[in-house]
């Protein structure tokens, strides 16, 4: 945190520039206490979010898994966020996601996935290590228009930890200096916690028009149905709240080269909500054998009332980079200096075989 300087004797012009200081301090004493002395608190109730939320098929919804038009999708994603203004939240996430077909002689299909990240933040270096497996039944309502309804599950288990070492305490400051050999006097909790998750979404989709040239996906899903507890100590912390969550895209090719999707979330869990809307322009080249061998995407989200994101990404035959930022524009503006989290994402596609029946399923090509 930053420590506002003495400013004592100062007058006249000045006082503007005092209030605007005064004013960073206490957000940041704000945004300390929350962040720092509640974690409990704070991931008790919202769960971690990213910008390029349409990544995280597992996290939003576990019906999305395995939408998508090749057979298998690796991925990895990192985002460093609050790095202006306090210890940053850095999350490191990896996945996995496939399917394959139920039969033969069937149009449906299973898709598999697993979700994993890990997260750290504030300066007792709070963090999460989560895994996510997911397994997802595409049951096909007409072949025609690629259409399918899609009942997923994922159960989590999530492992909740700080080092009390780097914990500090009044009774460790005498003569106003800080001392870590004085004893803290404190009686510390566990260090550790582990919690189960539970989560189960149903998603739509259908493609329409000429060739199928325009795709609509809409779904609903719940989490924490277990609603586990929150504590260090041993006995009751506080309950996790259920989060629901709905999940909309509509994707157009508008012509050989070009096309768009647009993306929108929601997530409302206890009193937290969180709408992210935006939408993503792609131009393709391709080979003589129609196959996309070079794609380069831009495009922005707009987290209603907290940031606005511009993101570009490129995607070379089967590797795909994805960057964005966000431009903090809540009342923590002033503080944080419009700066909020970085984020970049690593996604390598590909399929078993020509003969793949998920090119059945024409999806968005995030």
């Amino acid at each position: 945190m930053k420590i506002l300087k003495q400013m004592a004797g100062v007058t006249g012009g000045s006082r503007n520039t005092i209030n605007k200081k005064v004013k960073r301090f206490f957000i940041n004493c704000l945004l300390g206490i929350f962040v720092i002395c509640s974690p409990a608190y704070l991931f008790a109730q919202a769960d971690i979010h990213f910008s390029q939320f349409y990544e995280t098929s597992i996290l939003r919804n576990p019906a999305l898994t395995g939408i998508f038009g090749d057979d298998y999708k690796l991925g990895a994603y990192y985002r460093n966020q609050w790095n202006s203004i306090s210890n940053p939240f850095s999350t490191f996430l990896v996945t996995a996601e496939t399917h394959v077909q139920v039969r033969e002689t069937s149009e449906d299909f299973i898709s598999f996935g697993l979700l994993s990240y890990y997260d750290k933040a504030g300066s007792i270096d709070q963090k999460i290590t989560t895994f996510y497996p997911a397994i997802n039944y595409n049951k096909s309502l007409d072949p025609n228009h690629n259409r399918f309804l899609s009942v997923g599950v994922t159960g989590g288990y999530n492992q909740y930890s700080f080092d009390p070492s780097k914990a500090t305490f009044n009774n460790q400051y005498q003569g106003g200096k800080y001392n870590p050999a004085n004893p803290s006097l404190e009686n510390l909790p566990n260090a550790k916690m582990t919690l189960w998750d539970l989560g189960a979404g149903v998603n739509f989709n259908t493609s329409t028009g000429e060739g199928n040239n325009v795709t609509y996906i809409i779904g609903v899903s719940a989490y924490h149905f277990t609603q586990p507890k929150f504590t260090y100590y041993q006995k009751d912390g506080i309950t996790e709240n259920m989060r629901v969550n709905g999940n909309a895209t509509l994707s157009c090719v508008l012509s050989d080269k070009v096309s768009f999707q647009a993306h929108g979330n929601y997530a409302l869990q206890g009193t937290y909500r969180e709408i992210m809307l935006g939408g993503i322009l792609n131009w393709t080249q391709q080979s003589q054998g129609a196959n996309d061998v070079f794609v380069i995407s831009a495009g922005a989200f707009y987290r209603l009332g907290d940031a606005i994101a511009p993101v570009v990404k490129v995607n070379y035959m089967s590797i795909a980079v994805g960057i964005s930022y966000d431009v903090n524009i809540s009342s923590l503006k002033e503080a944080s200096n419009m700066q909020g989290g970085f984020e970049m994402t690593l996604f390598y596609r590909g399929n078993y075989s020509d003969k793949s029946l998920a090119k059945k399923t024409v999806c968005p090509r995030f």
